[in-house]
């Protein structure tokens, strides 16, 4: 984990300058994480606070709205991955996302005294297919709409992305309708 480390600014200028979508503005709660292998960055994985609403998340849990505004706390969503342009080792990037999720729930509560119950990160299907989310057993549930974050008239101006879920416990839902 970087956040408030040394190693932060690498992690911004890695992701700015090999993500596709540069490097985020996190509003919220975020951390972090630089993979490293033999000393050497791999992958830079980032996780920030829930989407406010996502129809497919919302009703994969069987949120209301007054329970998903009392419990979203408990969603944390993965806003960046990158495995580093120049890294060519197959299945790498599942077995990161998987060692990084083993590592995420405790992290956040250390760092937020937060308990993170689900994981959710949607993906551009028009540019990947989601693969490595599959092999790390994360599972679809739906498609965004493509309104967007900072859509005020109701219009589709992002592109539709695929909603996956990873629920960190078996009662992720008990604890989520809280």
């Amino acid at each position: 984990m970087v956040r408030q480390t040394p190693d932060e600014g690498l992690w911004d200028y890695l992701v700015d300058r090999h993500h596709y979508l540069g490097s985020p503005w996190i509003v919220g709660s975020y951390l972090k994480y630089l993979a490293y292998l033999d000393g050497r960055p791999v992958a830079c994985l980032g996780w920030g606070s829930a989407a406010w609403k996502v129809a497919a998340r919302d009703q994969t849990i069987g949120w209301s709205r007054e329970q998903r505004e009392s419990n979203l706390a408990g969603v944390a969503n993965n806003v960046r991955f990158l495995i580093l342009p120049w890294v060519k080792i197959p299945h790498l990037a599942s077995k990161v996302l998987a060692l990084n999720i083993r590592q995420l729930a405790g992290d956040w509560f250390a760092f937020y005294r937060q308990r993170v119950f689900l994981l959710e990160t949607f993906v551009d299907t028009t540019r990947f297919r989601g693969t490595c989310y599959r092999a790390a057993n994360w599972v679809r549930v739906g498609e965004t709409t493509g309104r967007g974050k900072y859509d005020r008239y109701n219009q589709r101006i992002e592109p539709v992305k695929a909603v996956f879920l990873y629920p960190l416990t078996k009662d992720f839902r008990e604890a989520l309708l809280g």
